[in-house]
């Protein structure tokens, strides 16, 4: 065997045997806490939320609004990004080191029901260019309507209700949601409503002045949609 076959032979156990490793040994990924997720990690984090004023009662391991909210103060207070969720730059401003292990955290995001997803294309097609309150918000109308008896009782009923969204008939809602949309349908569906119960939603910059839909009452905008019940 010549020396260009050794080191070629040499290259390709070397590649062979990286990949390997990588299958036993994946490198693990970035700990992020948001709504929905739970564990230990949500817990240490609740702790020093309680100790700095942020929050009140006790921690729970359990990362819902109240939590989220407190995250978002300490943030906003401390020149961070504002997204209430924790990730390496919010946690080491609270003086918590976060665990990469199962049992110290349950991540929101780790699995995602077929009524998310399409929760999070309706989000992705109608919201695209909207903060991130404004992708819940559009999630939270779609919710509200589930529990509305003038509407479908299902996700998938009422997105798919004849009518309902422009993405569902230009063709839209069949484009792949991004994490920021699947994150937003999720923390709709654990409770977040930034609409306060609308059930109708629309772009006042380019819908008919006289569309029936500006007869409803607008209880509160966020970014270029109005939201109204």
């Amino acid at each position: 065997m010549n020396r260009r076959s050794i080191l070629a032979l040499t290259a390709l156990i070397s590649a062979a045997l990286a990949l390997s490793l990588s299958v036993l040994f994946p490198a693990s990924a970035a700990v992020v806490l948001e709504v929905g997720s739970s564990g230990s990690n949500v817990a240490k984090v609740q702790q020093r939320l309680i100790q700095f004023g942020y929050l009140k009662g006790e921690a729970d391991g359990r990362y819902g609004e109240a939590t989220r909210d407190a995250v978002i103060l300490f943030q906003k207070r401390n020149g961070l990004t504002v997204d209430g969720r924790v990730g390496a730059s919010t946690a080491a401003a609270l003086g918590v080191t976060l665990s990469s292990s199962s049992s110290a955290a349950v991540s929101a995001t780790a699995s995602v029901s077929s009524d998310q997803y399409l929760l999070a294309r309706l989000v992705y097609a109608e919201a695209r260019g909207e903060s991130y309150k404004g992708k819940v918000a559009v999630a939270a109308v779609v919710l509200n309507r589930v529990s509305s008896a003038s509407f479908p009782n299902t996700i998938s009923g009422v997105i798919y209700q004849k009518g309902a969204f422009e993405s569902v008939s230009n063709g839209s809602i069949n484009l792949t949601p991004d994490s920021d949309s699947i994150r937003a349908a999720r923390e709709a569906m654990n409770g977040w409503d930034p609409t306060g119960g609308c059930l109708y939603f629309y772009n006042a910059r380019t819908v008919s002045s006289s569309s029936w839909i500006l007869s409803r009452t607008v209880k509160t905008v966020i970014g270029s949609h109005s939201f109204a019940t």
